[in-house]
């Protein structure tokens, strides 16, 4: 009899502190709701299309897309290392297009602290579209479509400064907003499980939150990759890029530091980290325990926050971007 008392009040008080957990002051915590951006319209249809256009290439045969697809890879390519004109790879795993406009800065090393700056570094990259603004503007300005659209936006014609503007423009329009956790931060508490609710919950302890928060849900700092445990030491690297934003500033405190990728569409876009490493989201959180947390985080909590993780992707042109979760087809 003590035992099925003892039992029962377990259960109650696991009842009240699921209680107490999720009654939160919303509107403080460190994950915010995306919101929209305002941008210009006829802009953004210039943008649009340049952003689709592969004579930004040298030889004309890839696009912004090419790396960034928009419509089945969440907004990036799921190759280790994305390829450029020739068939030539890249140095690091290509990030999520969606939502970048609310990254503080671009590319891993951070060295474009714009998207404007970003465009720059892919038309120029011997490794992506290995092209320039000359031969770029030699091939678009004839351009009868582009004459038409440029001119309520581009004061001096269509130019290498009105290409990138407009470029950006249309990618802050790449926004994956009204996701089920954004429901939920605005005080709909049924948008999400208590299973979802209880990975969040870990998602802050365990102390993920102190690196990925806020709208994107990381894209506002740079961390060395390796906090608690040598990432190098145990996958050595003699790739410049392993250098991370090292290669920016010269700063021997910069070696290894990365910056903080989004979050928001983390289960739609392996593999993951900067080298691509890893094909599974569950062993990226185990690893991320071990070498920035020093924790190891057993395989029930991980499975939480990956429930918790699903309920990040948004909508996006009308159609909401969560995938079903593997055992649900």
């Amino acid at each position: 009899m003590l035992k099925f008392y003892a039992k029962l009040c377990g259960v109650w008080v696991g009842m009240l502190w699921s209680q107490v957990a999720w009654s939160l002051d919303l509107s403080i915590e460190p994950i915010q709701p995306i919101q929209v951006i305002n941008t210009n319209p006829a802009k953004v249809s210039l943008g649009k299309k340049l952003f689709f256009d592969t004579r930004l290439s040298h030889d004309n045969s890839i696009n912004c897309a090419h790396c960034h697809d928009l419509t089945h890879a969440g907004g990036a390519d799921h190759l280790k290392y994305s390829f450029g004109v020739e068939g030539r790879e890249g140095a690091v795993n290509s990030p999520t297009v969606f939502n970048a406009a609310l990254n503080f800065s671009q590319f891993w090393d951070g060295r474009a602290a714009t998207l404007e700056e970003q465009v720059n570094g892919s038309v120029n990259n011997h490794a992506e579209m290995a092209s320039n603004w000359e031969e770029i503007l030699r091939k678009l300005q004839p351009d009868k479509d582009y004459q038409k659209l440029a001119a309520p936006v581009c004061k001096q014609g269509l130019d290498a400064d009105c290409i990138r503007r407009s470029i950006a423009e249309y990618e802050k329009t790449l926004l994956t907003l009204d996701s089920r956790f954004d429901q939920y931060l605005r005080g709909h508490e049924s948008a999400i499980t208590a299973e979802e609710k209880h990975g969040y919950h870990l998602f802050k302890l365990y102390g993920c939150v102190a690196c990925h928060q806020g709208r994107n849900v990381g894209g506002n700092l740079y961390q060395v990759l390796g906090v608690m445990a040598n990432y190098f030491d145990d996958f050595p690297s003699n790739d410049k890029a392993s250098l991370g934003r090292f290669n920016v500033t010269g700063d021997e405190e910069d070696k290894h530091k990365f910056k903080v990728p989004s979050l928001r569409l983390v289960v739609l876009t392996p593999p993951y980290f900067h080298d691509g490493r890893i094909e599974k989201l569950d062993e990226t959180i185990r690893s991320m325990g071990k070498y920035q947390l020093g924790r190891q985080i057993p395989d029930q909590d991980i499975a939480s926050i990956i429930h918790f993780l699903y309920t990040l992707p948004g909508i996006y042109q009308g159609k909401s971007l969560e995938p079903v979760k593997q055992g649900q087809e």
